[in-house]
């Protein structure tokens, strides 16, 4: 039986608990929208570290998107199963002892390594506002939440370089307007050496991969702590990186 049919129950039982809405949803019109993503878009290119404009920016002009991706995690056993559960990736979820004890090249202990590396943590992702569909805000949290895995499976830093690339990656993978927008014009904050490695090396390798590569959200990454960082590459499609990118002691992304 396809997964989207057997998911239909669920899904309208979540409805009905939030009314088709959900804790901490503010209802918008399709103008208001607009007005939102003008100005968290030029917000966001004036300053790409300001999270909450890219936060605006992705909820409001990413329906089309989301619905596709929903699509994808519907039709698929795991990302069926991530649908219905509702994972989080928090720190009150992560136990941290259990990556650190995990042997190096595990997908968990280089995950971990990457947050201590990077100085960064997964609290710091915003909770969804303007998505109109309770099952579509987790869909949008549920991309946040993996974001920094996704760094950790392509082997890109959070530093300006690293940021564009997986950008790249999640533009192909994922079909966002907010990565897109990303992607066409995160490279003006380059320098000329960091443009020549993105044009040549890593941006032609990120959108390969990303274009090839499962779909990133239907991967139950909770349960793949022990797996091998090369093994769950191979699983998704996705090959090591071109170049080895540092990461910076710069304030993060």
């Amino acid at each position: 039986v396809p997964a989207h049919r057997l998911h239909t129950g669920s899904a309208e039982l979540a409805y009905s608990c939030y009314d088709g809405l959900y804790p901490g949803h503010i209802q918008t019109t399709s103008f208001q929208k607009a007005l939102l993503a003008v100005g968290s878009g030029v917000a966001a290119l004036q300053d790409p570290y300001r999270h909450d404009m890219v936060a605006v920016l992705g909820e409001t002009t990413g329906h089309l998107a989301l619905l596709n991706l929903r699509d994808q995690m519907r039709n698929d056993l795991e990302g069926y199963t991530i649908l219905t559960e509702r994972p989080r990736i928090r720190l009150s979820t992560l136990d941290l002892e259990k990556l650190a004890s995990l042997p190096d090249g595990s997908f968990g202990r280089e995950y971990l390594r990457f947050l201590e590396d990077n100085k960064v943590t997964p609290d710091s992702r915003a909770e969804v506002k303007f998505v109109d569909n309770e099952e579509l805000a987790y869909i949008m949290l549920r991309y946040r939440e993996v974001h920094d895995l996704l760094h950790t499976l392509l082997g890109m830093p959070t530093n300006m370089l690293g940021e564009v690339a997986v950008k790249w990656f999640e533009a192909a993978q994922t079909g966002l307007p907010m990565c897109a927008l990303g992607a066409v014009l995160g490279p003006l904050r380059l320098n000329s050496s960091r443009l020549e490695s993105l044009f040549t090396s890593v941006g032609p390798w990120a959108l390969q991969n990303g274009r090839r590569a499962r779909c990133v959200l239907c991967i139950f990454y909770e349960r793949r702590w022990e797996q091998s960082l090369e093994d769950l590459r191979q699983e998704l499609n996705i090959e090591p990186p071109p170049v080895i990118l540092r990461a910076s002691n710069k304030r993060n992304a």
